[in-house]
């Protein structure tokens, strides 16, 4: 163990300190994801089933990891673009909002919110996410936004559009006794004019620019984790899924402008 210890020290090239600094935010890193599934993830948190004492353990652990931040610039680092998963999301926020408005209105056996992502490239981002309906309709709600550096900590994001993606129905989910009715509103919708038919199959987009904005800082960024903070200060945490950045054109219409 000891040999093990040297050989990750030197491969850190540092000081003891440096060493001991490196573990202490790994450990903390760790102990924040055990704490998103001890609270139990992303349903629970949309669901509103994280209690009181679940939500003060895991903003204990957010700030731990805070402090430990080692990139000074976080809103001018490589490490921001990517694709990014939410892990979660602050009593205030509006991505908790608008899953709870869901919840409220239909029963979890009726609509489920299955998770939520983050695009960031070049400037803009897109949040997707991902909706299941009677557990054989999915959709998508996506949200583009122009995101601008406002300081090493500071961005600014600016709605641009929203769009309600047209469901895709996942016809080995669908019940035995809706499979009849689900035939007759394909027959139906494949009757429709072509203009129509188009339109429907695109998706309800919904202009945004000029509307909406919102300003939050960067508070932790590594090659993993994520951490913002709105003006009211309420946190966001998110963890990375790839570094691509395929869809972002298609979504938004003035991506690479």
């Amino acid at each position: 163990m000891a040999c093990s210890a040297m050989v990750q020290q030197a491969m850190l090239g540092g000081s003891p300190a440096t060493y001991a600094k490196e573990m202490e935010r790994l450990s903390a890193k760790e102990s924040l994801l055990l704490a998103f599934k001890d609270a139990g993830g992303f349903e629970a948190l949309v669901t509103g089933k994280t209690t009181d004492m679940q939500r003060i353990d895991v903003n204990e652990r957010i700030t731990g990891l805070e402090r430990l931040n080692l990139t000074p610039r976080p809103t001018t680092s490589p490490f921001l673009e990517g694709r990014w998963n939410f892990e979660w999301f602050g009593f205030r926020s509006l991505g908790l909002f608008a899953a709870r408005i869901i919840f409220e209105r239909f029963p979890s056996t009726f609509a489920n919110l299955s998770k939520m992502d983050l695009l960031l490239k070049d400037g803009y981002a897109k949040v997707t996410a991902h909706l299941k309906l009677l557990n054989s309709i999915e959709s998508k709600f996506i949200l583009s936004t122009r995101v601008s550096v406002q300081g090493p900590l500071r961005m600014k994001e600016e709605y641009v559009e929203a769009i309600l993606e047209s469901p895709t129905v996942v016809e080995e989910t669908i019940p035995e006794q809706l499979k009849s009715v689900y035939s007759q509103a394909l027959t139906t919708a494949q009757q429709l004019p072509v203009p129509i038919r188009d339109a429907v199959a695109s998706g309800l987009r919904v202009p945004l620019s000029g509307t909406f904005q919102r300003l939050f800082m960067i508070s932790y960024l590594d090659e993993e984790i994520l951490i913002i903070r709105d003006t009211a200060g309420i946190p966001e945490v998110l963890t990375r899924l790839d570094a691509t950045s395929s869809g972002m054109a298609e979504t938004n219409p003035n991506y690479g402008n």
